[in-house]
């Protein structure tokens, strides 16, 4: 079944049984198309001469629609043949069913789902599943041509955006690396992409970037381009410079990037991971403050039953607060400056 000038995402969300089983072929220039299940494609050019295996997901929350806009260009420009990849890559378009109604999540958070539990209780724990076992058939069938295999050539950004506005538009997380050192190639191609705010996670988690960096030394990045708005109403030319390095990745052997030295990269550490345990859980601030704001040392930020959160050190600054979360789940981090 070719998908020449079809619309692979919008059939993987509308006519999922289309792609229930695998279904492979080649394009006019010799690429093999796999499709691995709806929401899940990757292509391989017919003489790979790069040891690059590069993995782009989004859409892990349905609600998070520039990412998907993003990667749904480039597949179909794939497809239709406008560019032709010179490395293995697979997009992931993550929850299909959120995506149609136009919410982060149905039952669960798919990206709290990136662990070693194999519970299929809903439709996010069995995408979840689904999504793992192609991860694991895309990288490890790298390892089977020696020739050009490198496991450090192994790439994962996962794609999303904030639920709040941010002092810092476009920011990335670095998983918990268990004491490896991090990558400046990286970070400039980061930069690169206008991503200059770099969060060094200091602790594993249930996310997709952690996922694949922990199990397949993949360099892994959770990437936020901007805030959640709807499908349409996306100002795209905010992403100028993530399409732009999006499709040279993909399309080009070697890319020319700017020296880490010249990169513009603001970098935080995690300062504290503060968990929902009770109902009672409330934040301190106003729900418009935005993602990096600071705070004086000693600022109340939460409230759980009679716990109290409070800043340890003047400047320390919020991300991800959300009270809404399931109990058990992180509600907020706080970073302060770092150096790599």
């Amino acid at each position: 079944m070719s998908l020449n000038s079809a619309h692979f995402l919008q059939r993987s969300r509308f006519e999922p049984e289309q792609f229930k089983t695998q279904q492979q072929y080649k394009l006019r220039n010799g690429t093999e198309v796999h499709i691995v299940a709806p929401g899940i494609i990757a292509f391989e050019p017919i003489q790979p001469v790069s040891p690059k295996s590069i993995l782009l997901s989004s859409g892990v929350h349905g609600n998070e629609t520039a990412p998907i806009e993003i990667c749904e260009q480039l597949v179909e420009n794939l497809l239709n043949e406008k560019i032709v990849t010179k490395h293995r890559v697979m997009f992931i378009f993550g929850n299909l069913p959120a995506m149609n109604i136009g919410e982060r999540f149905v039952d669960e958070n798919l990206n709290r789902l990136f662990n070693d539990s194999t519970a299929i209780d809903n439709q996010e724990q069995r995408r979840a599943q689904e999504i793992k076992s192609a991860v694991k058939d895309f990288f490890e069938s790298d390892i089977s041509n020696p020739s050009t295999f490198d496991e450090s050539s192994r790439l994962h950004y996962d794609l999303h955006t904030a639920i709040r506005e941010s002092k810092n538009e476009k920011f990335a997380v670095y998983p918990f690396l268990h004491g490896e050192s991090y990558n400046k190639a990286q970070l400039q191609f980061l930069s690169a992409c206008a991503v200059n705010t770099i969060l060094l996670s200091q602790s594993p988690t249930s996310t997709f970037s952690y996922y694949t960096s922990k199990n397949y030394k993949a360099h892994g990045f959770t990437v936020e381009l901007g805030k959640v708005k709807a499908f349409g109403e996306n100002d795209m030319s905010k992403f100028t410079d993530v399409v732009k390095m999006l499709e040279e990745l993909i399309t080009e052997i070697n890319l020319d990037l700017p020296l880490y030295e010249n990169c513009p990269l603001d970098v935080y550490d995690v300062k504290q991971v503060i968990d929902k345990h009770s109902n009672e859980f409330t934040l301190c601030f106003a729900d418009n403050i935005p993602n990096f704001t600071g705070f004086p040392k000693g600022t109340l930020l939460a409230t759980d039953g009679t716990h109290e959160y409070r800043a340890k050190v003047d400047g320390e600054a919020i991300v991800f607060p959300n009270a809404n979360v399931a109990l058990g789940q992180r509600a907020i981090l706080t970073v302060v400056p770092c150096e790599i």
